[in-house]
């Protein structure tokens, strides 16, 4: 039986909704998103096989389900001020942190050592990037309000709300935890490079806009590594938008050089 893998739909809304609201979302909300954090793995598990390593795959894909939801319930509980630097370091510490839990199941139940290494890399990198954004955030407590957080037309709030599409986009599962740990961190790196380029476009403050910019080189890059591992690895890359001419298997979800040839990458037809 085939599932689905990242959030439920009220989750998703609810993200959303509290991108633009600077009040608590209430214990509903909380509950929503505890119960899909708890029933992923178990959901996962029903996916292909009940017992021996399939079943032990699936329900590590499962907690790859549940360490996304966790980040979303952790970004929902956010409650922004007003001000894009601030609320976007608070943002991007919980999304941050969702790339580390999911790459810890990848380095517990993972089998594919290049896999394995990114996931390493991503947890130092991204545990480095959350220390620093914190102390950006705590010195922005209580900075002056540059933007509207519950208007939906507000440049910077329509650029949040459409950052957290790929996150919210249905995958079947492979049951395979190498291919669905590659898969998802392509969705989830789409996203923070989104909600990166919105505070490099629309930040006031300098140091959070380059760090903003450090995150979007770094993360197209691995990106491109996730789909072309997928391409060779029976798995299909995904939001891969762009592509090299002359090197078919590097594939970006933004514009860009390829890291090869040094050509621009062409957009898909």
């Amino acid at each position: 039986m085939k599932s689905t893998l990242f959030f439920s739909a009220a989750l998703a809304t609810a993200l959303l909704s509290a991108c633009g609201d600077n009040k608590t979302t209430g214990q509903s909300t909380t509950a929503t998103a505890e119960t899909t954090a708890t029933t992923a793995p178990a959901d996962s598990a029903r996916m292909d096989a009940t017992s021996g390593p399939a079943a032990a795959s699936t329900a590590a894909t499962g907690s790859l389900t549940g360490a996304m939801a966790k980040m979303m319930q952790q970004m929902n509980a956010n409650k922004p001020i007003g001000n894009t630097d601030h609320d976007f370091s608070h943002l991007m510490m919980a999304h941050h942190q969702g790339a580390v839990d999911m790459s810890e199941v990848e380095l517990r139940d993972g089998q594919d050592a290049t896999l394995k290494a990114m996931a390493q890399k991503i947890i130092t990198d991204q545990k480095k990037e959350i220390a620093a954004l914190d102390k950006v955030a705590e010195r922005l407590d209580g900075s002056a309000k540059n933007y509207t957080p519950k208007d939906p037309s507000d440049r910077f709030q329509k650029r949040l709300n459409q950052s957290m599409k790929p996150v919210m986009a249905p995958m079947t599962p492979s049951g395979n935890v190498d291919r669905d740990y590659a898969a998802m961190m392509v969705a989830h790196h789409t996203s923070a490079v989104q909600m990166a380029a919105a505070e490099v476009a629309l930040g006031k403050d300098a140091q959070t806009k380059k760090m903003a910019q450090v995150m979007i080189t770094a993360q197209n890059a691995e990106i491109q590594q996730f789909n072309a591992w997928l391409a060779k690895n029976g798995g299909k890359a995904v939001g891969a938008a762009y592509t090299c001419p002359m090197h078919p298997e590097v594939a970006s979800g933004q514009p860009g050089k390829c890291p090869k040839c040094g050509m621009a990458l062409v957009k898909k037809s």
